[in-house]
């Protein structure tokens, strides 16, 4: 005779995946479809790289035409050499050197990692509280709204006053910027959870915090994830902007140094920088991804 009862005693967590894998009947074929699986995904990604390095290819080709064909002024669009000299010369150096783009990228990366840690933290906290109580919500959201809404570039110059020229607010203007997206996508992933599966958990006699962390949270992920992807590379534009207002090393200040001058193939080349940054940092968020949300994955196969 098999007990079909709850187990007393029996972690929440447990009994809900025996009970999810009890109810889905492509739980067997899914493990024995999982080879070819990975196969078509690692054919996609071989693929999606072509495709960038063939963006890649057309974008310069485009460049190198409009320079020498269509007669672009240097001062408006500098050759794809120049900007290779203006690379080399900033790289082919000592990294601890003042002339070269370490110190400044490192400076830059560093706040904006900073400010990323203290805005998506802050929006996570928030966006759960605003989530599990309605109370809060209420209170909390129109702010959210307001706060978003004003330009960064006028309340820019109000964070440089109160935090100073230093790393502070660069740190407060990163943190500022990757606040609301986390904050917004949290919110949205941790209400979108199924009512059924927390009367699940209720049923299972779960606390709030566990069908939270067992339930919701991973829920939410895919949201989380999407929010930190916006985040990383918003909390890299607010300490660039705090250097342009003021700073006294960064990759803002570089750019701002090269423009002083007319030089506008250092500027493409800290540009260039910046581009491929961003790329890395995108990229790094996206592996982070697949590697944590393994189980939002299947329908997407």
């Amino acid at each position: 005779m098999t007990n079909t009862g709850t187990q007393v005693g029996a972690d929440p967590a447990t009994l809900l995946d025996q009970t999810e894998m009890s109810l889905d009947p492509e739980a067997p074929e899914a493990a024995d479809a999982a080879p070819s699986t990975r196969r078509r995904r690692n054919r996609y990604t071989v693929d999606g790289s072509v495709i960038a390095g063939f963006g890649l290819i057309v974008l310069i080709a485009g460049w190198i035409s409009a320079v020498r064909f269509m007669h672009v002024p240097a001062y408006i669009l500098p050759a794809p050499e120049a900007v290779l000299r203006a690379l080399w010369a900033g790289l082919a150096v000592n990294p601890a050197s003042p002339q070269g783009y370490y110190l400044p990228l490192w400076s830059t990366l560093s706040n904006a990692a900073a400010g990323f840690a203290i805005g998506t933290g802050m929006g996570l906290l928030l966006g759960s509280l605003m989530a599990e109580s309605r109370m809060v919500e209420k209170l909390l959201m129109p702010y959210a709204f307001a706060l978003q809404s004003l330009p960064k570039v006028a309340i820019a110059p109000l964070i440089v006053i109160w935090f100073g020229f230093g790393d502070g607010s660069k740190v407060a203007i990163a943190a500022l910027l990757a606040f609301f997206p986390v904050l917004i996508n949290s919110f949205t992933g941790l209400r979108s959870t199924e009512p059924e599966r927390i009367d699940l958990m209720r049923s299972l006699s779960a606390t709030r915090f566990e069908t939270y962390r067992i339930v919701k949270l991973p829920n939410a992920a895919p949201f989380i994830f999407a929010g930190l992807d916006m985040a990383v590379v918003y909390a890299l534009l607010g300490a660039i902007v705090a250097e342009f207002l003021g700073a006294q090393q960064g990759m803002g200040v570089v750019i701002t140094q090269a423009q002083a001058v007319s030089d506008v193939a250092g500027v493409f080349a800290a540009l260039v920088i910046l581009g491929a940054l961003g790329i890395v940092l995108h990229t790094s968020i996206r592996r982070l991804e697949h590697r944590v949300v393994h189980w939002g994955r299947r329908g997407k196969q």
